[in-house]
């Protein structure tokens, strides 16, 4: 039974060794791994080698076995990482006469009940996989069988009693699936590379998609950095029959806050909940550890797993070198929570070195992507993979409880307004020189200056975007300046604002966020740099009931007088020590303005040269050296701009040359 550490607590608490236990006794079967599909429009029969070529290219999501299915039009095919049940669950897996086929990525942690309601409902069983369990339940309720599902997952069903494709993604979009359409076939994979290698696939850039990037470091859905190729958006699915696709929603969070409760009864449940997502986060037969930031929401990840834990829990931290990395050094809060719960400590110093990791770091996504947080999550993973198959990490917490100095700046947004509106106070904030320290204190201030007005959409956008579309016109050559539709791309950040889903505008930009930068920033990095180094990393706070539970939180409990996850931290008073919760947010970011200026100074200049930007033209080279200089120089903190430049180029000379 759960108790925390250095004090007597008398609360019920969840023993999170049965599920263990159980799997491990009944040898059930859990999988991570890639999938990959045809379909031919014109009847045409799928060739084994294309999808064979298409399989092999996400190896790496699952290096332990492989297996296809091909039928008339249809293929469908799967690659490997065994969890639990390492001689067991290949796939495809069929139903019971053969006339259904799955491949599926991901864990389904209610697998065991839905299982045993499977079974009394009158269905055989031919393996003991989570995988399975999907089947049946699509035998029973067809697409309705989403409804049933608590976990991380995408998935393709070929029924061939009528000829149709039935393609889904997890709620969050904790699992990727992409899917390349045109007139002739529907080709779908887990990663952008596996469309790339079926045969006859154009590689061209779509503009829209290009500025999405630049604007917000990654591209939200249903974008991709190609034409014709798409995200499949978190909580919906498609369906194929003939030539018909079918794009349609399944899932969406809603807030209504409830007043009625009281902050004890909220903490109360949460603490009930989070102990149950934990438990079910826990099953696995290989190694399993967590990534330990030193904050608030990795803490409580490993505090919980090593309450219900027999043995210690191995850690992984991330510390940073170079000229400036100390200012980012949480490692001593990290410690205080390992040697609270007596886990296996673990850490590895990231130096200013990008040559070695950035063309893995670019072969990992596919497209462009510069949330500096890849530097410090390749090398935990890296270091993480050692050691384990599986690590949980702390990541949605911020999006649950408003995490993000950027909701302050919104619930400030109408004082900022009124202060920067002073005659002569925006260009003396805009003109203020950077910190020697690298952080972006300063930055945040010129950014949320220049956003504010009275709609908070507008202002919300304005603080999270890399550049307003008025300097993205300056930055891109002329035709390809004309060729993006920038109100498009701006909408891509204020649709979900503007939605009905919340009224608060604090609910409305957590909202946004949950819809676009958790499942296509941190997510997909969390899945990309965790499945190069074959590795499955779990999202506890992601679990879609506990969302749902904190949408109903009240704002006043999770920012309170500035404070930000006010309930959150207060909650974990109980399992860690105080100075680890108030001490400066820094998580796995990395000190990269610092590094482009210092340490990196020469990789920056030698690879965004006037010679290298020649080979596509597709940028203002005189606007991008004032970038530059502007940053170097201190004047503006550029860092997130140069840092997708940087990515972009690497990405461009890999893929598109």
């Amino acid at each position: 039974m759960f108790q925390c550490a250095g004090q007597k607590n008398n609360e019920k608490y969840i023993n999170l060794l049965s599920v263990i236990q159980f799997a491990e006794f009944s040898k059930i079967n859990l999988v991570m791994c890639g999938i990959a599909g045809i379909l031919n429009f014109d009847g045409s029969r799928v060739k084994d080698v294309d999808l064979s070529l298409m399989c092999d290219s996400i190896r790496h999501r699952g290096p332990d076995d492989e297996g296809s299915f091909v039928q008339g039009n249809v293929g469908i095919g799967m690659r490997r990482l065994s969890i639990i049940g390492v001689e067991g669950g290949r796939q495809p897996i069929s139903n019971e006469d053969d006339t259904i086929q799955i491949v599926f990525n991901g864990e389904i942690y209610n697998y065991i009940s839905l299982r045993e309601e499977l079974i009394r409902r009158g269905h055989r069983f031919r393996s003991r996989t989570d995988t399975e369990c999907i089947l049946h339940l699509y035998e029973d309720y067809g697409v309705d069988c989403l409804e049933h599902l608590r976990g991380m997952f995408a998935f393709a069903i070929f029924d061939t009693r009528d000829n149709s494709l039935f393609v889904a993604r997890d709620r969050i979009g904790i699992k990727p699936l992409y899917y390349y359409l045109d007139t002739k076939r529907l080709v779908f994979g887990s990663e952008i590379k596996a469309i790339l290698s079926c045969p006859g696939i154009e590689r061209s850039i779509d503009y829209d998609g290009l500025d999405a990037f630049f604007s917000y470091s990654f591209i939200p859905n249903p974008k991709t950095i190609f034409r014709n190729i798409s995200k499949l958006e978190p909580g919906f699915y498609l369906v194929c029959r003939g030539n018909n696709v079918a794009v349609k929603k399944y899932w969406d969070l809603f807030f209504h806050p409830d007043k009625e409760r009281s902050e004890g009864q909220f903490s109360e449940e949460f603490v009930h909940r989070f102990e149950e997502t934990i438990k079910i986060h826990l099953m696995s037969e290989v190694p399993l550890g967590a990534f330990l930031s030193g904050g608030v929401d990795s803490s409580l990840v490993t505090a919980f797993m090593s309450m219900g834990s027999t043995s210690p829990v191995n850690t992984f931290t991330i510390a940073f070198g170079g000229k400036t990395g100390g200012y980012f050094d949480e490692r001593i809060y990290a410690r205080k929570i390992a040697d609270r719960y007596k886990a296996r400590y673990n850490e590895f110093e990231v130096q200013p070195d990008l040559q070695g990791i950035l063309d893995a770091i670019v072969t990992s996504f596919d497209e462009p992507f510069a949330d500096d947080s890849v530097v410090p999550t390749f090398h935990i993973c890296r270091l993480a993979s050692e050691s384990v198959t599986v690590a949980l990490t702390g990541l949605g917490g911020d999006e649950l409880f408003g995490g993000y100095e950027r909701y302050v700046g919104l619930l400030l947004s109408k004082w900022v307004s009124r202060i920067a509106n002073i005659p002569g106070i925006a260009k003396a904030i805009d003109c203020l020189p950077e910190p020697k320290s690298g952080g972006e204190s300063i930055s945040r201030l010129k950014r949320f200056a220049r956003s504010q007005g009275t709609d908070p959409a507008l202002v919300y956008r304005g603080i999270i975007s890399n550049m307003p579309k008025d300097g993205r016109r300056l930055m891109y050559a002329g035709d390809i300046s004309r060729g993006v539709d920038y109100e498009y791309v701006d909408d891509l950040c204020t649709r979900y604002f503007r939605m009905g889903n919340a009224s608060d505008p604090l609910d409305k930009a957590l909202y946004q966020d949950i819809k676009t930068y958790l499942p296509e920033d941190i997510l997909a990095l969390n899945d990309r740099i965790g499945m190069h180094h074959s590795m499955e990393l779990r999202v506890p706070f992601v679990d879609h009931t506990l969302m749902e539970f904190c949408a109903g939180i009240p704002n006043r409990l999770k920012i309170r007088k500035l404070e930000k996850k006010y309930l959150l931290k207060k909650m974990a008073g109980r399992y860690v020590p105080p100075d680890v919760l108030s001490h400066p947010k820094q998580g796995f970011g990395s000190p990269m303005t610092s590094w482009l200026r210092e340490d990196l100074k020469p990789f920056v200049l030698e690879n965004l040269s006037e010679e290298r930007l020649k080979i596509h033209n597709l940028f203002n080279i005189s606007y991008v050296q004032s970038m530059l200089q502007e940053h170097m120089g201190r004047r503006q903190n550029h860092y997130k701009q140069i840092f997708a430049l940087l990515m972009f180029q690497r990405w461009y000379e890999k893929y598109m040359v």
